[in-house]
């Protein structure tokens, strides 16, 4: 009864902002146009992520720039920290100009046009550069504001607001997965413009994709209402329902929580982003990757299930979307099928290019699809976890995520004591890079999640938007301090060891923990029911 209801609400809150109520598995079709435009943007972005450093330290003689650890460190950090950064900017400049549609497709097309000239840069250092520049500007404007349109298609007491959130948060995980996968198997294996280029094609192709289907969406996503028209709006969502005025105390101490689980997730994030940098770094010179014999035939055959699984599951999506819409629809739908028989087409070429090949040597980029396989197998058990076993507080659950981000670098500096001091290269099995990510990603499911919903539970209404400004601007910072922190790896291998340089790094985010765990239960009280 309680599902009707939920359903018939659903129903009267598209029918009002005339978005098309068709349903694909019980959820508005356009949630699914959304799924696949953000997909087809991290596909990009995560690509390019996986093969920037690599790229920026791989010898000359191997097209590659010859860069030092810590200048490719350095560029890492501001390059992300930015990404990070400008949907500050990005946000508010829908909200009071263009609309979040238009940022979007705006932001998009800024993106691949970062992704074609980077695929220039034979040609000249500074296509590079300039590449690097559209992409931070054209992911300000894009990743805000396609976030805000997914909430806009559910009224704020639907039920099926959160699983709509984690339908679209899977959508992410595909797009970094295949991303990551194919762009750093080209790049790596064919050549570095290849890959850069491959990750603005299906950028492109997402673009397109939501540009001719933009009309599902109704009203949400354009140009900003006049005041009288905002009023009207809110009127019709949340009625005549006012916003509970709370004791000036509670607002304050809830701001406090705020605030220090923001400051944690730096610590979080600061160790997390290590993936792209000194994680990226590890894998390519001191991980044994070239396999022979029966860990060369292993490899092979559990690469081709992970290239394929994504791809059938996300086309299986696709099937469901185009039976509902490719009437109405018939160029979105026809853009996102190019796009998908593309990636299939690449993917048994892949396969079948690594099944004839001489020699079994697995990409630097391959570990960093790690995480996203972990969060999509992993996901829904620790949301049953939380639900059915243990339910702690807030700031236990990210103390809970630091320690486990800190435990995987423990993996890894135990892995990495039989490097001798000061050398640039050595052999480590994969096994604990493997293992490292394995934790990152369980502290990141006790984190990421939980810290956008204590945002917007702790937070008054009126400053949920400037809040979350904040934690982007958290994670910002956090980059920032992954690039300067991950460009001391060669300074401490040096000087001590590499197994020395992961325990620095672990004992950043355990030690955040352990205050959190020591506060813990005056941060909960200061919740004032909260949990």
């Amino acid at each position: 009864m309680v599902e009707q209801q939920n359903d018939e609400s659903l129903v009267k809150h598209l029918a009002k902002q005339g978005i098309d109520d068709k349903m694909v598995m019980g959820h508005p079709a356009s949630l699914f146009v959304l799924f696949f435009t953000e997909m087809w943007e991290r596909f990009s972005y995560y690509g390019m992520r996986a093969l920037l450093v690599t790229f920026l330290i791989t010898e000359i003689a191997d097209h590659g720039w010859e860069w030092t650890n810590a200048e490719a460190m350095e560029l890492y950090g501001w390059y992300t920290g930015l990404v990070y950064a400008t949907p500050l900017l990005g946000g508010m400049l829908a909200d009071r100009l263009t609309g979040y549609k238009k940022a979007i497709l705006l932001g998009a097309l800024t993106m691949t046009l970062g992704h074609a000239s980077m695929a220039l840069e034979g040609f000249s250092q500074y296509f590079f550069y300039a590449g690097l520049g559209l992409m931070i500007l054209g992911n300000g404007l894009f990743k805000p504001n396609i976030s805000s349109m997914v909430g806009q298609l559910y009224p704020d007491n639907s039920s099926k607001k959160d699983a709509g959130y984690t339908i679209f948060y899977m959508g992410i995980n595909a797009g970094a997965f295949l991303g990551s996968l194919l762009c750093g198997y080209i790049g790596e294996k064919i050549g570095w413009h290849y890959g850069f280029g491959l990750a603005g094609v299906f950028m492109f192709f997402g673009m397109l994709q939501f540009y001719f289907g933009q009309k599902i969406f109704g009203v949400i996503g354009d140009k900003p209402k006049t005041e009288s028209e905002k009023m009207a709006y809110e009127k019709t969502n949340i009625g005549e329902e006012k916003v509970e005025e709370l004791p000036a105390n509670v607002v304050r101490d809830r701001l406090i929580v705020v605030s220090v689980l923001i400051v944690a997730s730096i610590f979080f994030f600061l160790a997390f982003e290590q993936a792209g940098g000194s994680m990226t770094i590890f894998a390519k010179n001191y991980t044994q990757r070239v396999l022979e014999g029966s860990s060369a035939i292993t490899f092979k055959w559990v690469d081709a299930i992970l290239t394929l699984f994504p791809i059938l599951i996300v086309t299986y999506v696709l099937t469901k979307l185009a039976s509902k819409i490719i009437k109405q629809y018939p160029i979105t739908i026809i853009f996102t099928t190019v796009s998908f028989i593309s990636i299939a087409i690449l993917g048994f070429w892949k396969i079948h290019r690594e099944f004839t090949a001489i020699e079994t040597e697995v990409t630097v980029a391959w570990f960093q699809i790690l995480n996203a396989f972990f969060i999509v197998t992993l996901a829904s058990s620790f949301s049953k976890f939380w639900e059915k076993i243990w339910n702690p507080s807030g700031p236990v659950k990210f103390a809970l995520g630091l320690i486990l981000v800190g435990v995987g670098f423990l993996a890894l500096s135990y892995g990495s004591m039989s490097i001798p001091q000061g050398a640039a290269t050595a052999s480590v099995s994969m096994v604990w890079l493997i293992l490292a990510y394995f934790f990152h990603t369980t502290g990141e499911l006790c984190v990421s999640p939980v810290g956008l919903s204590y945002m917007s539970k702790l937070s008054p209404k009126k400053f949920i938007g400037l809040i979350f400004g904040f934690w982007f601007l958290a994670s910002a910072i956090a980059n920032k301090l992954a690039g300067w922190s991950g460009g001391l790896i060669d300074k401490i291998t040096e000087m001590y060891s590499m197994s020395t340089f992961f325990v620095i790094i672990a004992a950043l985010p355990i030690s955040a923990a352990l205050l959190l765990l020591l506060f813990s239960p005056a941060l909960k009280k200061m919740m004032h029911g909260i949990n």
